[in-house]
């Protein structure tokens, strides 16, 4: 017999970490959303008399609402959302406190923080070339430390098939992140002395960074651009936003404005800006001190108030 109150009670405790599997294995917020409530949908019609370890069965629960979700969106042809340059490949996690092998609690902002840093856009970049059952069992293993044994069984094959599909996927991200990293550290020393230079007014600096042909908005031109960022950078914060080194300007920690760079020839030749608050939501967003050390978002913390 089915107790709601108590699978109800198991389900809000750990949803957070199951939204946050659906997340990465999707890489979409609304499609993991989608898949927690189907898989809420599946347990609460389900037989919990049996359930000795409601995390892992939860877990699994989810995991398999994905990997059907990946498999129609692969019969579709489906493109979940832009490439994105790569980033490191994703650390193990065998030793963390919180892996969902047991489900101990949510990841804390230093887990969101490393995450970011360390999986980020390679991880995101490389997914949309696997199967769903390598992505599974590399998303599953490598990122939430989830045992070969208990992925076997949600992707009907072997412990040892399981690991060698985990292990091809890791090979195919640790490549596309040691082929970009040169490029991703530039890009983020670019921005870093750009944003420095407009707090600064430093208008020569700023000349000196853009491409003569630099636009952003309807601003044209590198003389033109500078002076439009001259002194006007007092809030803005270096961020990785989905991985991608970018800037940020927030208020009581919250997100106001996300300035993504386009650089050619280490010249930054576009600055897009935006500031629609339905997009920022779905935005993955991790602050960098200007010596690039990250630090997760925290909603409520103040910000420098003054507009960028």
């Amino acid at each position: 017999m089915i107790d709601h109150d108590w699978l109800s009670e198991r389900f809000a405790e750990h949803h957070d970490r199951l939204h946050a599997v659906a997340y990465r294995m999707l890489r979409s917020p609304r499609d993991a959303e989608d898949a927690v409530q189907e898989a809420w949908l599946r347990v609460s019609r389900a037989d919990t008399d049996q359930v000795d370890n409601p995390a892992g069965w939860l877990t699994t629960v989810v995991a398999r609402v994905c990997l059907n979700m990946l498999e129609a969106r692969r019969a579709r042809r489906e493109e979940p959302a832009g490439t994105l340059p790569p980033e490191p490949a994703a650390p193990h996690a065998s030793s963390h406190p919180n892996s969902l092998n047991g489900l101990n609690g949510p990841a804390g902002p230093e887990d969101e923080a490393l995450l970011a840093e360390s999986v980020g856009a390679a991880l995101m970049v490389v997914l949309d070339t696997l199967t769903p059952a390598e992505r599974l069992a590399f998303v599953l293993h490598d990122v939430f430390d989830v045992p070969f044994g208990e992925i076997a069984g949600i992707i009907d094959r072997s412990p040892a098939a399981a690991r060698q599909l985990a292990s091809r996927a890791r090979r195919r991200v640790q490549g596309a992140a040691t082929a970009s990293e040169a490029a991703r550290s530039r890009k983020r020393e670019i921005i870093t002395a750009f944003l420095a230079a407009s707090r600064n007014a430093d208008f020569d600096a700023l000349l000196t960074l853009l491409d003569p042909d630099a636009v952003t908005g309807d601003v044209r031109g590198a003389q033109a651009v500078a002076e439009f960022f001259a002194g006007r950078a007092q809030a803005a914060r270096p961020a990785l936003v989905n991985g991608v080194p970018a800037a940020v300007y927030a208020q009581r920690g919250l997100p106001k404005a996300v300035f993504t760079f386009t650089i050619s020839n280490e010249k930054i030749t576009g600055i897009a800006i935006d500031a629609d608050p339905d997009r920022l939501r779905e935005l993955d967003i991790v602050f960098l001190s200007f010596g690039n050390k990250a630090r997760q978002r925290s909603p409520g913390q103040d910000e420098t108030p003054e507009p960028f």
